[in-house]
This record gives structure tokens, C-alpha cells and sequence, in this order.
């Protein structure tokens, strides 16, 4: 971006203060972070808003701001391809508009749909990507903050084409161009020039190059280090430098959330399998299946071929041939969606070469008897790649055998082979009619999760009335239908599904905000054998969300958990937990609160203006851990356990006031924490060590403080200024209330000036 855009930014949350847009000055400054750092949640949320927002109050460059970091959190590190390709087509032509293209960041946004095409595609809009890159680059100056960012798009651009020479000499040039103009190339620019080399068949000048550009400045400071190392990893490969390779390589959990990085992470694997230090296993077929599928739903296309090529070869190493066979189908479909196949087939035909040559793996037992032999093998040793070989020449003949194939099948990322087998013995060379529970239980699974909907409807329309009833609901709750869902289960328990289909019932009843109706279907569950435990703790939150304190306790009598109260709402003291709840801003906070039932806490911490809740509220939480319980006595003792927050039960009408300033001594600190206490009013700090102030007279640095005070609602805010006014008035230097001053028009002036003295 030019490097106007953030002083841009600055007056324009600086404007947004003034105008009262607090809440969106905040977000806008945070927009960048939320792409770079992968707060993906947050970023999902904020840029929609913001840009909305921008668009009612007719500011199109602080639209095109929000849309753009929007999109390079879709593009950059979640590489979505084609399923972004509108939205960034949609961005380019905002950004030509009259009113916007002399926005400093204008420029940008042909490098943000250069990314989308080349996610999707990257040797097939090669062309089209240097055209319009090309474009934008034209007369731009390398003093332009977006000169390293187009021109490392414009060199994998040349790279997709094939142009590796040319790539090379022209991301020297743009190095050269920027030191000459008294700038550092980016760490990407210097990673692609890399790049380039190692394409063009230069590894120990990309080794030299990579060396060099280490100390760039990134602009993607978070994804930096796995980036480095993956290519570090690859170029050492080129120079047989295998061992310092197998170190150089990060590990899966380093890359397993950033798919930008999945394809070449599959290819340099793939590439070291064959020296024995990396654990080629089915675990990592089945997480290159996963990546697969992403992609898939991404529409990654030519991401889609290589990965199932590189998957492909490391699965014909391990002898997992019947999933190099598939894979090699999977990466021939996906070639249709591509602009340009230039050497895939031949790479597809070398594959499963590969695969007729290689030897069959002998099964551990006759054919008669491998079900038996899956049955008693460890479940922690055994390799489900191997037993669905094994048993594929039973599956579709033996039902036992196809139960087990197809549904490993299913858990190795296989749902569309393992439901077209199971279907058929089923459904069209059975009577799906006589079949067993268990056998449309597993069915319906692998058809909904094959996305194999049509045969979910064809199947029910040939079921008896609660197996019928039961298929659709599964359908209806898989695709997040909640009326249709609730109607079906509510009709399969009618026709006798009492379990499962009250736990269809209830949920979708659930989604749909009854909590009442949802724990009412589910408290017949307390008196039947079948229920199990966990059904116990979903009656119990849902009779607390509806506050029928009667269920809660039997369903905790059930559970041998002890209630003091024998009627009401039950309010005890168990212990501290941390409550994890929703943010304004789409991510979570976490909230420290006391457990004052088996679903309950009340919130102890303030929050600040905006938050939905706030200290003395009572709110219903799942009582299942999110962390589990430290082994270790040490690290328990201060372990406090985090909960989901569900809903609020009971709000305490507390609210919450803002005060900053430097901090008191700490006795000073210490009686302010003891008067409030006394009175019951909850106060955080929320600022840490690094916060400072100014001392008006010196102008050196100070310790700050800042953070909430919640009040009941008895207590009026002139009383909450009057006692802040009677605890600070001795400190050396004062605290500042603006916000509380000015609801109760006392002293407004002398808070204004303290803000301003202290630099606030």
C-alpha cells in the first residue's frame, strides 16, 4: 500500500473519534492485524462492517481499506481460489471508480486479484495476471510502499509461465530499482527471487539468495518463518543436502492452519520420503486427504492436482496403493477446471504407472477370516490404509466386511467410495427396508458426509416410518435446517426413535432459542436405559436456560451431584471457572466467573461499554471442560477450567465506567482495591506493564493504569464519582473518569485536562 495509506488511516480514525464512531476507529486499525495474524473470525465479522458501514457514510476510501484486508485474508493465507475470484474481480473495478482510484491503496487491489487467480489457477491466468499486474506496475516508482508487493506477484506470475529466467532478471532489477531508491526489497520480494532461481536451476545462487533476504522486512511478519524454512527446506533438497533438509522442513503442526502453505509443504514430504526421516504414514494421508478437500471447496483447482499428486507418491511409498489409485482419479477430475493441463497427464499416467508396479502388500490372514482379524487389532496400531485394501475384495459381497471397509473408508477421506459401495449392497441389491439400525445408521453417515443428499431422500422414501423420519432429520441437522429437522425427529419419536431422535428433536428446538421446549423433550431420557451421560448434563443445561430448577435437580441426583437448596433457583458458590463468551468483534473473551451451579456462573471481571454482559450477570454454561485438567498437582492448583458460555440466564444490570491514569503507589493501590470490595463493586485492570503516561511537569514516563468499575444498579453514578472522588484526592498523581464526569456534569473540565496533561 503507498505509504500515505497510513497516515490515511490515522486522520481517518482520528475523524471517526470525533464523529462519535468510536467502536469503528478501533476496528479499522485492527483490520490489517486480523488479516496477517489469521484472526480469521474477527476479520469475517469486522470488514463486512466496516465496509458497510463506510458505504452509508459515504466514505469509499475507507470502504475500499476494509474490502481489501478483507480479501487478503481470503486470498493470502486461507488461499481461497475460486470461490473468491468475484469478489476480488468486484474489488479491482471498486477500485477504478472516479471517487476512489485516487486512493493511495487503489493500486493494490489487482495484486489482491492476481492472488485469487493464482489460488486458483496459477499457470492458467498466468497470462492474464502479467497483463494487469504489469499494468498497475507501469510508471510506478519504487518509493510507492506497493512496488514489492506487485512485482512479487508480477515474478510468480512469470514462474507460472514457465518464464523462469525472466522472472529471475526481473526481480533482481525490482531489488536493485528499490536500492537505489534508498530501499529494502520486502522478505517476499527476496523469497520469490529465490524462488526464481531454484526454478531456473540455480540452487546454490537461491540458497545465496535466501541467506540474504533474511534480514528483509517482512510483510507478512507472522508467516515469515515456516515460509522461510519450507523454501530453505526445498532448496537444500536440489542440493542433496538431504539431512540438513529433514531439519530445515517445518513441522505439520507448524503449517497444518495455513493452506498457502499445504502444496508445497506435500511436494517437499514427498520429495524426502524416500529417505526414511520422515514418517510417510497414514495419519499423513489422511491429513493430505483433509487438505484435499479443502481445496475442493476452495476451488484450489490446480492446488487440487498437485497435492493429489504429491499425496499420490507418498502413498505409493507406503504400499497404500488403492489410495494412489483414487488419488490419481481425484487429480484427473480436477484437470477439467483448469485453463491450461500442460504435463499433468503424462504426470497422472506416471503415477499410476507407479502404482500397477508396485507390490501388493499380503493381507495377515485368509480371506474367510480377515473380519475377524480387523476386529482384534489394536486400535491404536493398526493401519486403516491397510485393512481397507485388504477387505476391498470382500466389501460389496460379505455385509461385515463392508461395514468396516466402507466406514474406515469414510474416516481415511473416502465417504463418496465408501457410501457408492455400501449403497449398493443396501440399497439396490438389498431391501434397505430389512436392513439393520446400525446398517442405515452408518449408511446415512456416509452419504451425508459424500454430500450424497439426493440418495439420503431416496433412502428414507424406502424406510420404515421411524427409520424414515430418523434419515432426514441426520439430512436436515447436517445441512443446518433447524425447523426441518425438528419436524422430522419430532415425527421419529412419534413413531417410536426415542433417543436419538430426542436428541435431534431437542437441538434443533434448541437452535431455534427454545430452551424450554428443548429440555422438555429430553427429561423422558432420565428414566430410560438407553440415555446416556452426557444426555444427563444436556438436560441439565438446557431445564437451567429455561430455569426449571426442578429437572436440573434430579437430572444432578442422577449424576451424584450434590445441591445444598431443595427448591428455587439454585445460586451456591462452587469455584472459580473461566467463562468463554462471544466479543463484539466476532472473536471471544474469556471472563472470569464463579460457578454457582451444575450449569451456572456469575460473571465476576467488569467489561467494557459494548460487551453484551457484564460482571454480575448470571449465565447458563456447558459444563463440559474445553481444556482438560492438568496431571501434574503444581499446575492444578491454578488451574481455573474454561467453560462455553450458552446464554444469559439473569443479567445484573451492572454497569461499567471507565478510569485511566498513572498508577498510585502501592498502598495507595491497595485500600482503592479494598473500598470497593467492601462495597461490592468489581473492578479490572485491564492495562499491563508496558502501559505508561506522561508526567505533565517532566514529560517522563510513568507507570499507567487504566480499566473498569462495574456498579449495581442501585448505585447512581454521581455515587460512584463521589467515593473515586474522596479515594484519589491524596495521590501524588490523579486518576480520570471523563465518561462517569460527564454523566453526572461534575468537574468535566479538570478530567478533560487531566486526559490531555497525561497524554491519556
Amino acid at each position: 500500500m503507498d505509504v500515505d495509506i497510513w497516515a490515511w488511516v490515522g486522520d481517518t480514525q482520528r475523524e471517526l473519534h470525533e464523529a462519535g464512531n468510536a467502536g469503528l476507529a478501533v476496528a479499522l486499525g485492527d483490520v490489517p492485524a486480523q488479516a496477517l495474524e489469521g484472526r480469521y473470525g474477527q476479520l469475517d465479522v469486522v470488514a463486512p462492517a466496516i465496509a458497510q458501514q463506510a458505504e452509508v457514510l459515504g466514505k469509499p476510501w475507507l470502504e475500499l481499506f476494509a474490502r481489501y484486508w478483507h480479501m487478503i485474508g481470503r486470498v493470502g493465507d486461507r488461499a481461497n481460489g475460486a470461490v473468491a475470484l468475484d469478489d476480488a474481480r468486484q474489488l479491482f473495478e471498486f477500485a477504478q471508480r472516479d471517487d476512489v482510484r485516487e486512493c493511495p491503496a487503489a493500486s493494490v487491489a489487482v495484486e489482491a486479484l492476481a492472488m485469487a487467480q493464482a489460488n486458483t489457477d496459477g499457470p492458467g491466468y498466468a497470462d492474464e495476471r502479467l497483463a494487469s499486474v504489469g499494468a498497475a506496475l507501469d510508471g510506478m516508482e519504487p518509493d510507492s510502499l506497493a512496488f514489492p508487493g506487485l512485482t512479487t506477484q508480477y515474478v510468480a506470475a512469470l514462474l507460472d509461465a514457465g518464464k523462469a529466467g525472466e522472472a529471475v532478471t526481473y526481480a533482481e532489477a525490482a531489488v536493485e530499482r528499490l536500492r537505489a531508491a534508498g530501499r529494502e526489497a520486502s522478505w517476499e520480494l527476496g523469497a520469490i527471487a529465490a524462488q526464481a532461481l531454484l526454478a531456473d536451476g540455480r540452487a546454490e545462487a537461491a540458497l545465496a539468495a535466501l541467506e540474504a533476504a533474511t534480514g528483509f522486512k517482512p510483510d507478512d511478519p507472522v508467516a515469515k518463518a515456516r515460509r522461510e524454512a519450507l523454501l530453505r527446506t526445498a532448496v537444500l533438497i536440489e542440493l542433496g543436502r538431504m539431512d540438513e533438509a529433514v531439519e530445515a522442513l517445518p513441522d505439520l503442526d507448524v503449517v497444518g492452519e495455513h493452506p498457502r502453505e499445504w502444496v508445497e509443504w506435500a511436494r517437499t514430504v514427498a520429495k524426502l520420503a524416500g529417505s526414511g526421516s520422515i514418517a510417510n504414514s497414514w495419519q499423513l494421508g489422511r491429513v493430505l486427504r483433509q487438505w484435499l478437500a479443502y481445496f475442493e471447496t476452495m476451488g484450489g483447482h490446480r492446488a487440487r492436482v498437485e497435492l493429489a499428486l504429491a499425496a499420490g507418491d507418498l502413498a505409493v511409498a507406503r504400499q497404500g496403493l488403492w489410495q494412489a489409485r483414487m488419488l490419481a482419479d481425484l487429480a484427473e477430475a480436477a484437470l477439467a477446471d483448469l485453463r491450461t493441463t500442460e504435463g499433468l497427464p503424462e504426470r497422472i499416467a506416471a503415477l499410476r504407472a507407479a502404482v500397477d508396479a508396485a507390490p501388493l502388500l499380503p493381507a495377515p490372514g485368509p480371506q474367510e477370516e480377515l473380519v475377524a482379524y480387523f476386529d482384534a487389532a489394536d486400535g491404536r496400531t493398526a493401519d486403516p490404509e491397510r485393512w481397507v485394501g485388504w477387505l476391498w475384495p470382500l466389501s460389496g459381497r460379505d455385509l461385515e466386511a463392508t461395514r468396516r471397509h466402507t466406514t474406515t473408508l469414510g474416516f481415511l477421506g473416502f465417504p463418496g467410495t465408501g457410501a457408492d459401495i455400501y449403497w449398493k449392497m443396501i440399497a439396490v441389491d438389498g431391501d434397505p427396508a430389512t436392513a439393520t439400525e446400525e446398517d442405515l445408521a452408518y449408511l446415512t453417515g456416509l452419504l451425508i458426509e459424500a454430500n450424497q443428499d439426493e440418495r439420503v431422500e431416496e433412502l428414507a422414501a424406502r424406510l420404515p416410518e421411524r427409520h424414515s423420519h430418523l434419515a432426514l432429520a441426520r439430512l436436515h441437522r447436517a445441512r443446518e435446517r433447524w425447523p426441518e429437522t425438528a419436524a422430522e425427529a419430532e415425527q421419529a419419536v412419534a413413531a417410536g426413535a426415542t433417543v436419538e431422535g430426542r436428541r435431534l428433536w431437542s437441538g434443533a428446538v434448541q437452535q431455534l432459542g427454545d430452551n424450554a421446549k428443548g429440555a422438555e423433550i429430553m427429561l423422558p431420557l432420565l428414566d430410560s436405559d438407553e440415555a446416556e451421560e452426557e444426555d444427563t448434563w444436556r438436560i441439565i443445561v438446557l431445564a437451567t436456560a429455561a430455569e426449571n430448577w426442578p429437572a436440573v435437580r434430579t437430572a444432578a441426583a442422577k449424576l451424584g451431584m450434590p445441591i445444598q437448596s431443595a427448591e428455587g433457583p439454585i445460586e451456591e458458590e462452587w469455584h472459580l471457572v473461566r467463562a468463554i463468551l462471544p466479543a463484539p468483534d466476532g472473536s471471544q473473551r474469556e471472563v472470569l466467573a464463579v460457578r454457582t451451579g451444575p450449569a451456572t456462573a456469575r460473571l465476576a471481571i467488569p467489561q467494557p461499554r459494548g460487551v453484551d454482559y457484564n460482571a454480575g450477570d448470571v449465565i447458563v454454561i456447558d459444563p463440559r471442560p474445553l481444556e482438560p485438567v492438568p496431571e501434574d498437582p503444581q499446575e492444578r492448583e491454578s488451574f481455573v477450567i474454561p467453560f462455553a458460555g450458552v446464554t444469559m440466564l439473569r443479567p445484573g444490570g451492572y454497569t461499567s465506567w471507565f478510569f485511566d491514569g498513572a498508577a498510585p503507589s502501592e498502598e495507595e493501590w491497595t485500600e482503592f482495591n479494598e473500598l470497593l470490595a467492601e462495597r461490592g463493586w468489581p473492578m479490572w485492570v485491564y492495562s499491563d506493564e508496558n502501559y505508561q503516561v506522561t508526567h505533565p511537569a517532566t514529560g517522563e514516563q510513568l507507570p499507567g493504569v487504566f480499566g473498569w468499575i462495574a456498579v449495581p444498579p442501585a448505585v447512581t453514578p454521581a455515587e460512584l464519582d463521589a467515593v473515586l472522588d474522596d479515594a484519589t484526592e491524596q495521590w501524588v498523581h490523579p486518576l480520570a473518569w471523563l465518561d462517569l464526569a460527564r454523566e453526572v456534569g461534575i468537574e468535566v473540565e479538570r478530567h478533560e485536562r487531566i486526559s490531555k496533561e497525561y497524554g491519556l
